[in-house]
């Protein structure tokens, strides 16, 4: 019973991927709300510091570990650096997590060993993929040209942090059928 909670449980606590939508011109996609993006990049921003605070606790694969530190001390930048451009602009951000990413950080506390690793794999790969749809949304069109400049300055990294994450949640889903199967 427990092997089948943990996915959906990931699901819960990461997100669902955003879907693709159909190719449109950009003439045909409207623009995004700039303080929307803010108000996600920012919440986004807290909840990846905080689980990877628990990956640096918790993770017992190195890659994971690596990764984690890796996590806190680039979103901690970009969260100031968000901070810093939404005063300016008189933004008002979250300064606390949602519930979703409180209920995240609780749920991947609850867990050790393997176990944990794969859940915050997983969580990191999705949190990752909804992040460059949303700056890449944003660099792309958003309104204000500060938050656009923002958004399109971090989009390399946030991609390669997706880059990184990916081969190593794709090791635990790998590990993690064949332990299924048996």
């Amino acid at each position: 019973m427990r092997g089948k909670l943990i996915p959906a449980l990931t699901l819960l606590c990461a997100g669902l991927a955003p879907i693709p939508a159909p190719a449109q011109t950009s003439a045909q996609r409207g623009a995004v709300s700039d303080p929307l993006f803010a108000a996600v990049a920012a919440e986004s921003g807290l909840s990846e510091v905080a689980i990877s605070e628990l990956g640096v606790q918790r993770a017992t694969n190195a890659e994971l570990k690596q990764f984690s530190q890796r996590m806190i001390d680039d979103h901690t930048r970009l969260n100031q650096q968000l901070t810093e451009l939404a005063a300016r602009k008189g933004l008002a951000l979250p300064r606390a997590l949602g519930a979703r990413s409180q209920f995240c950080s609780q749920s991947l506390a609850g867990l050790t060993g393997e176990e944990f690793d794969r859940c915050y794999a997983k969580a990191q790969l999705v949190s990752h993929m909804e992040a460059v749809g949303a700056f890449e949304a944003e660099s792309e069109r958003g309104q204000d040209p500060d938050l656009k400049a923002l958004a399109a300055q971090a989009l390399p990294r946030i991609k390669e942090h997706l880059a990184m994450i990916k081969p190593i949640a794709m090791k635990f889903e790998k590990s993690d059928g064949a332990s299924h199967e048996k």
